[in-house]
C-alpha cells in the first residue's frame, strides 16, 4: 500500500509568510515618518540618508551570508531570531535619545528583516506538499510588496494619533502577532535539526552556487528591481510636485501602485503550479513591464493611462520574483541550501533599489527630464527579456535530468 501523500499545512504557510510581511512593514515605515524623525533628532541629510538605505545596505551587501548562517543553524532558529531582533530594533527606535541610538535600531530592523527574508522561504517549502510548493512560494514573493504597502496605507490612520512612534508600535505589534503564529506553527515546518552527518555550510553553498541558474535568475531579480524602483521614486514626485495633488492622495495612489504587485506574485505562484516555465515568465513579464515603461516615462499620454500602466506594470512585474524566489526549492540539493540562495536572489535584488535612485538622479539632474528614466527601466526590462529566454534555455536543455 503507497503512504499517503503529504499534504499542505496552509496555516503554517500563511505563517511564515506574515513572517515577512511583519518584517517588511519596516521598510516602508521610515520613508513616510522621516520628516517626523527629522523634526524631532535635528537629523542631517546624510544621517537621514543613512536611516533609510541600511536595510538595503545590509541585504546588498550580506544577504548572501545571513542566508549561508541560516542554512547552518536551521531556519526556524533563524526566523525566530530575525523577528526578535527586529523587535530589539523597534524597541530601540521609541527609547532612542539621539542619532546613533537610531541608527543602531534602524541597523537591527535591517539584520532581522534579512534573517527572516533567507529562512522563512525554507519553511513555507517544509510545510507544503511537492504539488502546491510553487504557488506557496509564489505566496511568499509577494512579502515586500505587501508589507510596505500595508504600512503606506495605515500610516495616514495611525500618524496623526501616534506620530511616528504610533507607526512603530504598530509595527511591533505586527512582528508579536507573526511571532505567535510561527510559534503555534512549528511542528508543521518538518526541517531535519542540524546534525554531524550535514555538510560543512562552505561546501553546501558551494553545491548550491556553483550551478549557473540561480545566478541568472538572480541577475532577474535585479532587472526587476530596477524597474520598479524607477516608478516608486518617479511617481510620488510626479503627482506631489508637477499635478500638485495632496500628499494624503499622493500616498494613497503610491501604495495602490506597490500592492498591486502583490496580485501579481499569487498568479505567478499559480502559473509555476500549473507549470508554464519560468523562463518564458521572466521574459513575458519584462516585455510587458518595459513596454509599460515607455508609455509611463513618455509625456505624451494623459495622467490617467499612465498612472494605469504605473499599476500594470506592477502587477505584471509579480511574475518575476514569483519565479525566482520559488526557483529555490528546484535548485537546492538539500533543504538547507535554501536559505542560501534566497540570500543570493536578495542580496541581487536590493541592487536595485541601492544603484537605481542615483543613476535616475544623475540622468534626469543631467538633461532636467523625468522622461529619461525610461533609459535605465528600458535597460533593465531588455535584459530582463534576454535572462529569462536563457534560462528556459538552460532549463529546457536540462529538462531531461532535472525538473524545475
Amino acid at each position: 500500500m503507497n503512504a499517503p501523500l503529504p499534504r499542505t499545512d496552509w496555516r503554517a504557510v500563511l505563517a511564515a509568510a506574515f513572517c515577512g510581511v511583519a518584517v517588511t512593514m519596516n521598510v516602508g515605515k521610515v520613508p513616510i515618518a522621516m520628516e517626523a524623525l527629522r523634526t524631532e533628532f535635528g537629523l542631517s541629510l546624510v544621517a537621514a540618508g543613512w536611516i533609510s538605505s541600511m536595510i538595503n545596505l545590509i541585504a546588498v551587501s550580506g544577504a548572501l551570508l545571513f542566508g549561508l548562517f541560516g542554512d547552518r543553524v536551521g531556519a526556524l532558529r533563524m526566523c525566530f531570531a530575525g523577528l526578535a531582533i527586529s523587535l530589539l530594533g523597534g524597541l530601540g527606535a521609541l527609547l532612542a535619545d539621539g542619532e546613533s541610538a537610531l541608527l543602531l535600531s534602524r541597523f537591527a530592523e535591517g539584520a532581522g528583516m534579512v534573517s527572516v527574508a533567507v529562512s522563512a522561504p525554507a519553511l513555507l517549502s517544509a510545510a507544503s506538499s511537492p504539488h502546491d510548493r510553487r504557488f506557496a512560494l509564489g505566496i511568499w514573493s509577494g512579502y515586500l510588496p505587501a508589507g510596505v504597502g500595508i504600512v503606506m496605507l495605515l500610516a495616514p490612520l495611525v500618524m496623526p494619533l501616534g506620530g511616528w512612534r504610533g507607526l512603530w508600535l504598530l509595527t511591533l505589534a505586527m512582528l508579536l502577532l507573526a511571532t505567535a503564529a510561527l510559534w503555534r506553527s512549528r511542528p508543521a515546518y518538518r526541517i531535519a535539526a542540524p546534525g554531524g552527518r550535514d555538510p560543512h555550510p562552505v561546501a553546501a553553498a558551494r553545491e548550491a552556487l556553483a550551478q549557473p541558474e540561480p545566478w541568472l535568475l538572480a541577475a532577474a531579480m535585479t532587472c526587476w528591481t530596477l524597474q520598479h524602483y524607477a516608478l516608486i521614486i518617479w511617481l510620488p514626485t510626479f503627482l506631489h510636485e508637477q499635478r500638485d495633488l495632496a500628499s494624503p492622495l499622493v500616498a494613497l495612489l503610491s501604495c495602490l501602485m506597490v500592492l498591486a504587485n502583490v496580485p501579481g506574485n499569487l498568479i505567478g505562484g499559480s502559473l509555476l503550479q500549473r507549470h508554464f516555465h519560468r523562463g518564458n515568465l521572466i521574459a513575458g513579464a519584462n516585455l510587458a513591464t518595459g513596454l509599460c515603461g515607455l508609455g509611463i516615462f513618455a509625456e505624451a499620454l494623459p495622467d490617467l493611462a499612465r498612472y494605469a500602466l504605473c499599476l500594470l506594470l506592477s502587477f505584471i512585474g509579480g511574475l518575476v520574483p514569483a519565479s525566482v524566489l520559488s526557483s529555490s526549492a528546484s535548485y537546492a540539493r538539500t533543504p538547507r541550501q535554501i536559505g542560501t540562495l534566497q540570500g543570493l536572489y536578495m542580496q541581487f535584488g536590493n541592487i536595485g533599489p541601492f544603484i537605481g535612485p542615483p543613476l535616475i538622479a544623475m540622468l534626469v539632474a543631467a538633461s532636467g527630464r523625468w522622461t529619461d528614466a525610461m533609459f535605465v527601466t528600458g535597460s533593465a526590462a531588455l535584459g530582463g527579456i534576454a535572462l529569462g529566454l536563457l534560462i528556459r534555455r538552460r532549463e529546457t536543455k536540462a529538462a531531461g535530468t532535472h525538473n524545475p
